[in-house]
């Protein structure tokens, strides 16, 4: 199972479990958030790993731009599109 599976397994399961759903937003208080979320994440069985979440957003994000109008100078930047991380939040806020 890939990042965005996870991601999107986790957020199901988060918005049926609010208990759950609120141990993952406090993740987001620690002094290093996104460290804390992939932590969190590991504790419930999703094998995420900073570098992985955050790679996975870029590659997504690039292979996007690589399918509009050849890749090039004028394909459209989507501000934020390659943060999973963030998308995760901003699907469970």
């Amino acid at each position: 199972m890939g990042i965005t599976e996870m991601l999107d397994e986790l957020k199901s399961k988060a918005r049926r479990d609010e208990k759950l759903r609120a141990e993952l937003l406090e993740t987001r208080k620690d002094a290093q958030p996104l460290s804390a979320f992939c932590r969190k994440c590991r504790e419930l069985g999703y094998e995420i790993y900073d570098m992985d979440l955050i790679t996975a957003g870029e590659e997504f994000y690039a292979t996007m731009r690589r399918s509009t109008n050849g890749g090039g100078e004028n394909s459209p930047m989507l501000e934020g599109e390659d943060d999973f991380y963030e998308l995760f939040f901003a699907g469970l806020e």
